[in-house]
Formats: C-alpha cells, sequence, structure tokens
C-alpha cells in the first residue's frame, strides 16, 4: 500500500496559503486520477482511493486535525489498514511546505528531524513508523523578507501575485515525481532527476 500523505489547514480562509502546499500536490493528483472518497469520520481527514491500475494500492490522506494535530489523523488510518513502514510492502510520503527552502525548490528526503515543522512534530509524536520511513516531499516557500513579519503570519499567509504565476506547474512537478516513485523502485533516482532549486528551475515564464 502506498500513502500520500498531503499537509495542511482545513478551510477556505487557509486554502491558498503557504502553509496548504501539500493539501494542493494531493489535489493534483486527484484531478488527474478516478477515485473514491474513502474517508470515516474516526480518520479525522479526507481519504480516497485512487482507481487507476498503476496506482490501485494508494490512498491520498489530508488532515482534517489543522497542521498541529495532522499525526491524530495519519495514526488513524495507518492502524485502521493496518500499514507497517518499516518494510519494503508498504511506503509513505509526505508532503510539506519547509522555510529552509527558496520558493519553488522541490527536494526529497528520507529520515531525520522535523525541522521545526508543527506537522512533521506531530506525526512524530503519534506516528512513528511513518515519520520515520516516509519519504519526505519538501516544497520550499523561503522565509519572510521582513523581519518584523512572524513565521506563522508568514506561512499563512498568501502567495504574492508575482509567485501565484508559476504555482500549478510547480505543484504538477511535485505530483509527477510522486507519480514516479510509486511506479518505480528506486526513489533516490527519481528524486535526484525531479528535485528544483528554485521556481526559476521549474517555470521559465
Amino acid at each position: 500500500m502506498n500513502l500520500i500523505v498531503g499537509l495542511g489547514n482545513i478551510g477556505t480562509q487557509y486554502s491558498e496559503t503557504r502553509h496548504n502546499v501539500g493539501f494542493k500536490v494531493v489535489d493534483s493528483i486527484l484531478e488527474k486520477f478516478p477515485f473514491r472518497d474513502v474517508s470515516k469520520a474516526s480518520f479525522k481527514g479526507e481519504l480516497f482511493k485512487i482507481n487507476e491500475s498503476d496506482l490501485e494500492n494508494t490512498l491520498l490522506l489530508k488532515p482534517s486535525t489543522f497542521m498541529n494535530l495532522s499525526g491524530e489523523s495519519t495514526i488513524a488510518v495507518t492502524q485502521f489498514f493496518k500499514l507497517d513502514f518499516s518494510t519494503d510492502e508498504n511506503r509513505a510520503f509526505i508532503i510539506y511546505d519547509d522555510l529552509d527552502l527558496p520558493f519553488g525548490a522541490i527536494r526529497f528526503k528520507k529520515g531525520g528531524g522535523t525541522g521545526g515543522h508543527n506537522g512533521l512534530k506531530s506525526i512524530q509524536n503519534m506516528d512513528k513508523s511513518l515519520f520515520e520511513n516516509a519519504i519526505r516531499v519538501r516544497l520550499g516557500i523561503g522565509k519572510p523578507q521582513h523581519k518584523d513579519h512572524s513565521i506563522s503570519d508568514y506561512v499563512l499567509g498568501k502567495f504574492s501575485d508575482e509567485e501565484q504565476k508559476c504555482l500549478d506547474i510547480w505543484y504538477e512537478k511535485s505530483r509527477d515525481a510522486v507519480l514516479k516513485m510509486i511506479k518505480g523502485k528506486n526513489w533516490e533516482r527519481v528524486a535526484s532527476l525531479n528535485s528544483a532549486k528554485n521556481i526559476a528551475k521549474i517555470c521559465k515564464s
């Protein structure tokens, strides 16, 4: 089984914010393939199953707990489906915003700390199998340019008009990289071919 977790906050007021890029990549996958909604109240999130032969064992989760409690949703899903990510039988992907990378960057890693990301902290505390073994898709959002802007206000703020010009391309490239990893065995090779340093590397306009 493959489990793709996109991190974000529910509600229209958050839908276009920097903190919701994980949700946006999941949405991009759902736009590409037919799917079934397999959500349950106990999952504390929206869960979808892809109806596609190459991806028939793929679940996509958008936690509805708000970012800081994301682990409550992931543990509910992994326990229900009895998913052990320490074996090759199951694979997990976590897609989230990363302040430590320039805007538009796409990076992949496995293992390591949380980097101060509250969504990852929650998963680390609640769902260690997922946290320790997931391939992380880090989407760079950069840092606030003005020191008087708080991190909270920044991540919960919307992208600038200039940044919005290439968001769809960014989401699609991230989506396609995850799909290639699911279909192939060597995720590190896919990662090396699909990483990006910043938005200029994937958007020429």
